[in-house]
């Protein structure tokens, strides 16, 4: 072998070594596009959540390979949990989950449970609002309830038997008030329905009503948080989120957090899930995240690990509870 031949051997061999030392350093990244997956319809604040996710990652160049959100709502987000469910092992794909993780098995007997995934990390906890068109003559709780005490008033929500009609059905057991429930494909759907005056109330999420809030479309009563929400940036010429009482204040006690959090099928590798666990680190800490947390008025709690596993459970077992009280269990003990 020649002296030159022998050197060239070592810088082949240095250069292997140097990329190889380098995808160690990196650990496990995606291959492949990454498809996350939303269970439940466009406009609601799961899709609107994921595809802030979606376009953070791709303006701060997070991860190498694309994201793509997929919409599967169908069966109350059972169509997008079984596929995830059947995806086994597979690290190429995300799901976006809220509540319905829990209540869309117990309501239809679909054989799916959260354990049925590998969970990542809560990204958030979604508050919810009980709105009225701002035209209407209610202007807090009460009002309200002394009005659907003479009339059936109709509230609209999300979907059936899920988290929104949960909240309905404890609104009518906390305040003797009977309502008519109206189901709709997603959040968004449910505050233009509202908007137009072809619903009473709605009980959104803060993100799926917050524009026409803004726009003075809508006036929320109450809160169902223990306590007010935390921010106190104005969002209306007069309001804040922190001016808005919570339920209990107004003599309704009931209160309510949806999960945002994200999951993958079951059998995957710890360093893969590590890798997503840091991806959405670093996505809390953009700027775009912050905004969309203060437009929302999210609780920011977030959890991984055995902690959030724990979580997942008790919620399991809250949720089986609150459906079982609302006579929505599909297979009743």
């Amino acid at each position: 072998m020649t002296v030159a031949t022998s050197r060239r051997s070592v810088l082949l061999g240095l250069a292997a070594a140097a990329v190889a030392g380098g995808a160690q350093a990196r650990g496990w990244e995606p291959s492949r596009p990454v498809q996350f997956v939303v269970p439940a319809g466009t406009g609601g604040g799961a899709d609107q959540m994921a595809r802030v996710i979606q376009g953070i990652v791709s303006k701060h160049a997070l991860m190498r390979q694309p994201m793509v959100v997929v919409n599967k709502a169908g069966g109350a987000g059972a169509e997008g949990f079984l596929e995830a469910k059947g995806a086994r092992g597979n690290p190429h794909m995300l799901v976006i989950t809220l509540s319905n993780l829990f209540t869309t098995p117990l309501a239809t007997g679909v054989p799916f449970s959260w354990k049925d995934l590998t969970p990542v990390t809560m990204m958030a906890l979604d508050e919810f609002v009980f709105w009225v068109n701002a035209n209407s003559s209610w202007r807090s709780v009460q009002d309200l309830i002394a009005a659907a005490k003479q009339q059936r008033l109709k509230i609209g929500g999300t979907g059936s038997k899920q988290e929104d009609q949960i909240i309905a059905a404890a609104i009518t057991k906390a305040s003797g008030a009977q309502f008519t429930y109206v189901p709709f494909r997603g959040g968004g759907e449910v505050a233009v329905q509202l908007v137009g005056g072809h619903i009473d109330a709605t009980v959104n999420n803060p993100i799926e009503a917050v524009t026409h809030w803004r726009s003075g479309a809508l006036r929320p009563l109450c809160v169902f948080d223990t306590k007010r929400l935390a921010d106190t940036g104005k969002m209306t010429e007069t309001q804040a989120w922190s001016d808005i009482p919570t339920c209990r204040e107004q003599g309704l006690d009931v209160d309510y957090l949806m999960l945002r959090g994200i999951f993958m099928p079951a059998g995957v590798k710890p360093e893969q899930v590590a890798f997503y666990e840091g991806l959405m680190a670093k996505v809390r800490e953009t700027p775009e995240w912050k905004d969309l947390m203060q437009q929302g008025a999210f609780n920011t709690t977030s959890l991984t690990g055995e902690a959030f596993g724990a979580w997942l459970a008790r919620e399991d077992e809250r949720h089986r509870s609150l459906m079982q009280d609302a006579g929505f269990l599909a297979n009743p003990a």
